[in-house]
């Protein structure tokens, strides 16, 4: 069955999406085509649940960003810099699902 949505985050990525720079903790930063939100959004949390995130989010997919974290900081095209302070795990068993992250601003 997870053959079925295998490539759909990197089809949603490239349409809806733009250049983002991840900047790691630990390893290289890089750009990375994913999609920054800045509306809410909801997503399922690992119980199950329907989470609401009002923050900013990134959804990028985990095969790009295996390493994502809280703390990390992602630079969006117009400049702005934010930091990631939650981490959800999709539940698609996808190798190339999302992983959504919940941002704040960074000063």
């Amino acid at each position: 069955m997870a053959r079925l949505f295998l490539g759909m985050t990197g089809l949603l990525s490239g349409v809806f999406g733009d250049q983002v720079r991840f900047i790691p903790q630990d390893g290289a930063e890089r750009d990375i085509q994913s999609l920054f939100r800045e509306e809410p959004i909801e997503v399922e949390g690992a119980d199950g649940q329907i989470v609401r995130i009002d923050a900013p989010s990134w959804r990028v997919r985990r095969d790009l960003a295996p390493e994502t974290r809280r703390g990390d900081l992602i630079l969006v095209p117009d400049g702005r810099s934010y930091k990631v302070m939650t981490v959800y795990h999709s539940g698609s068993p996808a190798s190339d699902a999302f992983l959504i992250c919940e941002l704040q601003l960074s000063a």
